[in-house]
């Protein structure tokens, strides 16, 4: 199995580390980032396979990152997993094109089986 890069943005630290040592267990290279300004710049310069986009962020929302990959032509084939613990964060998700939805507090199983079925 090839080692993919996945990009994983919350500004919540803790998600972030929880999701980092679930995800490095299905062997994949992750790149954290808790600033959600800094997200295209890591997607130029790493090439992720797929993202890991918290909804409710300051600044930037995963939505607002969500909406600015999929109009760029360059990325707007790129996943998008969309975390979040809003009661209308699936809803957000979809109307924004993210590739799936995963509700926080997240299942573990469901998050690693999720991962993998868009990355095979």
């Amino acid at each position: 199995m090839s080692n993919k890069k996945i990009l994983i943005c919350d500004d919540d630290a803790g998600i972030l580390d929880v999701l980092e040592l679930i995800l490095e267990e299905t062997g994949h290279i992750i790149i954290p980032e808790i600033n959600s300004l800094n997200v295209r710049s890591v997607i130029d310069k790493q090439k992720p396979d797929l993202i890991i986009l918290d909804l409710w962020m300051p600044v930037l929302s995963g939505d607002q990152i969500l909406h600015m990959i999929r109009r760029t032509a360059e990325y707007k084939d790129l996943p998008v997993i969309i975390i979040s613990a809003s009661r209308d964060g699936e809803q957000i998700a979809f109307d924004s094109s993210a590739t799936a939805f995963i509700a926080k507090p997240f299942d573990y199983d469901n998050l690693v089986g999720t991962v993998q079925k868009i990355l095979n």
